[in-house]
């Protein structure tokens, strides 16, 4: 048993051991460690507190994956619930479809009961209404003023802000049945166009979990993910015999190929074998994950391998 994470899931890990401590399944403690990320207001790339879209709203996105059944469950730009992995869950188990987004997540989330809230902080909001206006130059400066919505694409390519909040958290579990499950959940790009979707709420690109082979989450510049099926990729590559690292290895490489840049392309994983063995793997440098079995009393961190993507070019 085993529960693997991005660094900011430490505040999560705990309960999810506690759960396969007691029996729980992989899915449960996937979900109930992804929620209290999903509370932190500390944490602006997930949950209430997340840093918003471009016209100053949260949108959320997350799923989760039962690597026993391939069953899914995904939300997309879903507005005013703070907890989008387990409104996925009830995707997964309620509904004949894999993803809801916008209006019909936010309609499906209220009839399921979850309580409609605010999750714009004020210091995220203030950190949005620094970073709008401190990126427009004078000339444009009336794009904020009576015509924002006539210049959304034009602002969310100038304000788009990967670097303030391309996090995610991921969590993988594998329980005392040997089942593999794998949450990710994130409020996405800061200051996006709103209705952007990045790999998070993606299966195959930001989620996949196959307890044959194995489960990778994957967070950073979510488009190049979706181009490169990055958390697939990883769990295929076992299959065709790969070993973890070099498996993980070979997805990140991939993605050299969906950029124009490689050098600047942000991107981390943390991935787990069908034997429960966990690797984190960064393109930034300092980059660490966690992990931690029902053994020990504390979790790991450590220091993610970090890919150099421009040995593929």
């Amino acid at each position: 048993m085993i529960v693997v994470t991005s660094a900011n899931g430490i505040v999560g890990i705990r309960e999810a051991i506690e759960i396969l401590r007691g029996g729980g399944s992989a899915l449960d403690a996937v979900e109930a460690a992804t929620r209290l990320v999903e509370a932190n207001p500390d944490d602006h790339t997930v949950g209430y507190g997340g840093y918003p879209n471009v016209m100053g709203e949260v949108e959320l996105d997350a799923s989760i994956m039962d690597g026993r059944t391939l069953r899914a469950g995904a939300v997309g730009a879903l507005k005013n619930y703070k907890h989008p992995i387990s409104v996925a869950r009830k995707v997964m188990e309620e509904l004949p479809h894999v993803m809801l987004v916008g209006e019909g997540a936010s309609r499906f989330a209220a009839e399921m009961g979850f309580q409609a809230e605010n999750l714009l902080t004020e210091e995220a909001a203030e950190v949005y209404r620094q970073g709008i206006s401190g990126a427009l130059p004078e000339d444009k400066r009336d794009w904020l003023t009576g015509g924002i919505e006539n210049n959304l694409a034009r602002l969310a390519k100038i304000t788009a802000d990967p670097e303030r909040a391309a996090g995610t958290v991921n969590f993988i579990a594998q329980d005392n049945q040997g089942n593999i499950a794998c949450a990710v959940s994130t409020s996405g790009w800061a200051w996006k166009y709103p209705g952007r979707l990045g790999d998070s709420p993606i299966i195959g690109a930001g989620n996949y979990a196959d307890n044959r082979h194995g489960a990778c989450g994957c967070t950073g510049w979510g488009e190049i993910a979706i181009r490169c099926s990055t958390a697939r990729s990883v769990v295929l590559y076992q299959r065709l015999g790969f070993g973890l690292e070099q498996a993980c290895r070979q997805a990140m490489l991939d993605l050299a190929h969906a950029t124009d840049d490689p050098a600047s392309a942000i991107m981390s994983l943390v991935a787990i074998n069908r034997d429960g063995r966990p690797i984190g793997m960064t393109t930034i440098p300092g980059r660490t994950y966690v992990w931690m079995t029902p053994e020990m009393a504390e979790p790991v961190e450590e220091p993610r391998i970090v890919v150099d993507l421009t040995e593929a070019r």
